[in-house]
C-alpha cells in the first residue's frame, strides 16, 4: 500500500468481526511499531497483547466505572456519560486484540515515543487490511494499580496507548478534515 493511501485511508474502527488475528500478523504490527523514532533512542516501549475476551470484558467494565468516578463535570462528561452507564457499551468494541503500548520506565518523552509507535502500528494494521482504534476510555484505568494488576504489568510501567486491532465489519467512511491553520514565519 502506498504511504499516502495508508495515511489518508486509516480510520478509527469501532465495529469488528469475531475473526482472530494470528500471532504472526500481531508480531508484524509490533515490528512496525518499533521502527518509530524515540527520544535519545531509548526505546522504552513495551507491548502487552491481550486476546482473552474475558479479560477485555472485565477491563471494559472497570474502566467505565473508573471514568464515571473520576471524570470532572463538564460538557465532555455530559457527552460521554451515556456510553459509560450503558452496560452494553464495550470500550474495546469487541475487537479480538488489544495491544497496549507502555513505557518500561518514567522519562520526559515516553508519551511522545509511545504515540509514534502507536501510529506506526495503526498504519501497518490498515495496510494489512485490519482496523484499529486508540481506546482513550481505557487509559486512565490502566494507569491505576488495579488496571496494571488486571494485565500483570509491573508497577513501574506507564500504560500510554491502548490500541484495539481486528478485522473491520465495514470500512468506516472518510472523516471531514478542517483546513489546517498554518502560520508561516520567514
Amino acid at each position: 500500500m502506498d504511504l499516502n493511501d495508508a495515511i489518508t485511508g486509516r480510520r478509527a474502527v469501532r465495529e469488528y468481526t469475531a475473526q482472530t488475528v494470528d500471532e504472526k500478523l500481531i508480531r508484524a504490527l509490533i515490528d512496525a511499531a518499533v521502527q518509530a523514532p524515540s527520544a535519545v533512542n531509548q526505546q522504552l516501549w513495551t507491548f502487552t497483547v491481550v486476546r482473552d475476551q474475558g479479560v477485555l470484558d472485565r477491563i471494559s467494565r472497570e474502566a467505565k466505572s473508573h471514568m464515571l468516578a473520576t471524570m470532572p463535570a463538564n460538557s465532555l462528561s455530559d457527552h460521554l456519560r451515556p456510553h459509560l452507564v450503558d452496560p452494553d457499551f464495550h470500550i474495546f468494541y469487541h475487537a479480538p486484540v488489544l495491544i497496549l503500548i507502555s513505557a518500561s520506565a518514567q522519562g520526559p518523552w515516553i508519551v511522545e515515543d509511545s504515540a509514534l509507535a502507536a501510529e506506526n502500528l495503526m498504519l501497518a494494521a490498515h495496510a494489512a487490511g485490519l482496523g484499529s482504534c486508540w481506546i482513550g476510555f481505557a487509559q486512565s484505568f490502566l494507569n491505576t494499580s488495579d488496571g496494571k494488576n488486571a494485565l500483570g504489568l509491573p508497577p513501574a510501567w506507564v500504560p500510554v496507548a491502548p490500541i484495539v486491532v481486528g478485522y473491520p465489519k465495514a470500512a468506516p467512511p472518510p472523516v471531514p478534515r478542517n483546513e489546517p491553520q498554518i502560520r508561516w514565519v520567514g
